[in-house]
């Protein structure tokens, strides 16, 4: 196991793209150890930080919504995912690791949900050969593969004083990720939710077209 106890949001409220980026940033400013599982209101693609908007409408057309996430990693469609985030304090040995070192023993742990939920799959050892921005058409060393060779799971970290953000994105049905919690701490908890929008104040920031076309 990497952690000993982790607290768990599934988080069964559907919401924008500019608001799923704003809690997982108020998560990540809390500097707690969660793991929150969630979905999206509509239809939704996420960008990178370093990833062009311009690119991203190339590939997927403008009758779907955009938002860039705060992580780095490439252009996700989230239609047909499951996104989870898991916000790793600098207290835990992990966030030291260097990036390769704590993205490959999150993806480990990825595997062995799969796995166990009847999914065969395996960690990749190299970058793939294509050059495609879309984040699934194109795996990275230690991205999540089927036996067949097609990417099951990818993330983008983004690393601060507070420790690291994972925002991880799995090709798999509502509830394939139900064990992952499991392989990844030896005790698990249910995260308990404030009452109101406590993460109301970072909203704007995503939904502001400025930040999203930061790169074109």
């Amino acid at each position: 196991m990497i952690f000993e106890k982790l607290q768990v949001w599934q988080d069964g409220v559907a919401r924008s793209g500019p608001e799923n980026m704003a809690v997982d940033e108020w998560l990540m400013k809390r500097g707690e150890l969660v793991l929150r599982i969630y979905h999206w209101a509509g239809e939704w693609v996420s960008l990178g930080y370093f990833q062009s908007a311009e690119e991203a409408r190339r590939i997927f057309g403008d009758d779907i919504a955009y938002v860039r996430r705060w992580t780095g990693g490439g252009i996700v469609d989230h239609r047909e995912d499951v996104t989870y985030t898991l916000v790793i304090p600098r207290s835990e040995e992990l966030a030291r690791m260097k990036g390769s070192g704590s993205y490959c023993e999150v993806h480990r742990a990825v595997a062995a949900c799969l796995n166990l939920g009847g999914l065969a799959c395996e960690l990749t050892a190299e970058d793939g050969a294509g050059d495609s921005a879309a984040c699934f058409e194109n795996p990275v060393s230690w991205d999540v593969i089927s036996s067949d060779g097609r990417k099951l799971a990818g993330a983008g970290q983004k690393r601060t004083r507070e420790g690291i953000l994972h925002q991880g994105s799995v090709m798999v049905v509502d509830g394939g990720l139900d064990r992952l919690a499991a392989m990844l701490a030896e005790r698990v908890e249910d995260f308990e939710v404030p009452k109101g929008v406590p993460w109301g104040g970072f909203i704007p920031k995503y939904a502001d077209p400025g930040w999203l076309g930061r790169v074109v």
